[in-house]
């Protein structure tokens, strides 16, 4: 359909995308489609998050986002953008037989590690941050460990229960708030660590 491309995407909308691909945010094809979509989907808790990421993509999409109830009998919010050519090049590269994976190519920013924070990361007691990567598999974890080594950040995988996830090192934590807090919206600042 022709009203469903735009231009190529920004620098930061693709940074948005991405952040959201390492988080909450899934990358569909319809059977018989050419061209994937991205799907936002959370609680409602989380509206000014969603409006937040809708503003940002609002030129990929056709419609704002809408609440609905899911099978839990939680509300959830959700907006999904059209269907575009350079989604369609993000999936063939964070997708291999309908998983997500982390690509050889990926390079972070700290809009893409902001936004992959708002989505699935926690700050715990102590100063401990966390980013909640159980859904990666453990090789595609350490080269997500790699990647935030690259932008300064030290990291390592910690064991939570059954899975792995990726805790920030104490002494990277103060550099690691310096790099999103730009880039954090007001709703997630409880997510922030003070630092001195």
């Amino acid at each position: 359909m022709m009203d469903n491309t735009v231009g190529s995407l920004t620098e930061f909308e693709r940074s948005v995308i991405i952040g959201s691909i390492l988080g909450d945010g899934h990358l569909r094809i319809m059977s018989g489609r050419k061209d994937a979509f991205l799907e936002i989907n959370h609680s409602i808790k989380a509206k000014e998050y969603v409006d937040f990421k809708y503003k940002s993509l609002r030129r990929l999409c056709k419609s704002a986002p809408k609440e609905r109830s899911t099978n839990e009998n939680r509300i959830a919010y959700r907006f999904f953008t059209k269907q575009h050519e350079d989604i369609t090049a993000l999936y063939e590269m964070f997708y291999k037989n309908n998983r997500k994976i982390i690509p050889k190519s990926l390079e972070l920013n700290p809009v893409i590690v902001a936004i992959w924070y708002m989505d699935d990361g926690s700050k715990c007691r102590d100063r401990d941050i966390y980013l909640n990567t159980q859904q990666f598999s453990l090789l595609d974890q350490k080269r997500l460990v790699t990647l935030l080594r690259k932008i300064g950040i030290k990291s390592r995988l910690n064991k939570d229960k059954k899975y792995y996830r990726i805790r920030i090192i104490k002494e990277s934590v103060s550099d690691f708030m310096k790099i999103i807090e730009p880039h954090i919206i007001s709703s997630m600042r409880y997510k922030l660590v003070m630092t001195l």
